[in-house]
């Protein structure tokens, strides 16, 4: 399934996934998946940093790669790309956003079927729109399974595709949980400091939930007079926020409370 793109044409640096369709000595030729499938030259010299003695050992016709432009001919609409210029992490992430975005679309292209709305509507209407808001389709998606028709009117999407959307999201997307935590260090020698120290965890703790709600908070011991705290949900910048007002409020009432405060983040 080839993604509708919004330029007829990619933009010379640009990294494209591709489907080989053609293999010969002097080069192979791809349609480029997320442009229409339009197609695109992949040289030989081009295809790998080693000699290759024979390209069809390194490429074979279906197989996908994700390729940086390197050549536009915009008045002959052809495109000519390389390999070997692709490193490993942007081939990955690159394949990692086609995945996501072909779902994305496969998902919103059956809402529209239900909505007897064409393919260009689900690409004007909803994918560049969530593209726009989001940055990617799946994550406007994801979005929405968390925080509900909230997401989707924020991204400007018309009011009948919202419940169908929503339904659909929240039974085909799967939003994975992240976490981040740190070590709250608290002493004190005062008769009272296990009542103190109580207090600054259990009040750090709910300023961390009522800053965002969409969070789960857990705050235990490691070893007096360290304790973890442990911050998980879906967005990252919620979490650093919650994580924010806790250390804040932990500081804080420790001053008040004359006792001896750290705080150091894991790595996880």
């Amino acid at each position: 399934m080839a993604l509708k793109p919004r330029r007829p044409l990619p933009s010379v640096g640009e990294l494209v996934v591709g489907t080989v369709e053609e293999v010969h000595d002097f080069g192979a030729y791809l349609s480029l998946d997320d442009y229409g499938g339009i197609r695109a030259f992949l040289p030989w010299s081009e295809i790998a940093s080693r000699m290759v003695r024979n390209i069809a050992h390194v490429l074979k016709p279906g197989q996908k790669v994700v390729v940086k432009v390197i050549r536009v001919y915009r008045n002959r609409g052809q495109v000519d790309v390389s390999l070997k210029r692709v490193s490993d992490g942007e081939k990955r992430r690159k394949m990692m956003w086609y995945k996501r975005t072909l779902k994305a679309a496969t998902l919103i292209e059956m809402t529209a079927k239900s909505l007897g709305k064409s393919v260009d509507e689900a690409y004007r209407e909803v994918i560049w729109r969530l593209e726009d808001a989001y940055g990617d389709a799946m994550t406007g998606l994801e979005q929405a399974v968390i925080y509900g028709r909230r997401a989707l009117e924020e991204a400007r999407i018309p009011e009948e595709w919202i419940e169908p959307l929503l339904e659909v999201a929240r039974k085909h997307v799967e939003v994975k949980s992240v976490r981040i935590s740190g070590i709250i260090t608290l002493k004190t020698t005062a008769p009272d400091g296990v009542e103190r120290i109580r207090k600054i965890l259990v009040t750090a703790r709910e300023a961390g939930k009522n800053a965002v709600d969409k969070v789960n908070i857990r705050v235990y011991t490691v070893g007096a007079p360290r304790y973890r705290v442990d911050v998980q949900g879906h967005d990252y910048r919620d979490l650093e926020e919650a994580l924010s007002k806790m250390i804040d409020t932990a500081e804080s009432m420790a001053r008040e409370l004359e006792v001896d405060y750290g705080f150091e983040r894991l790595k996880e």
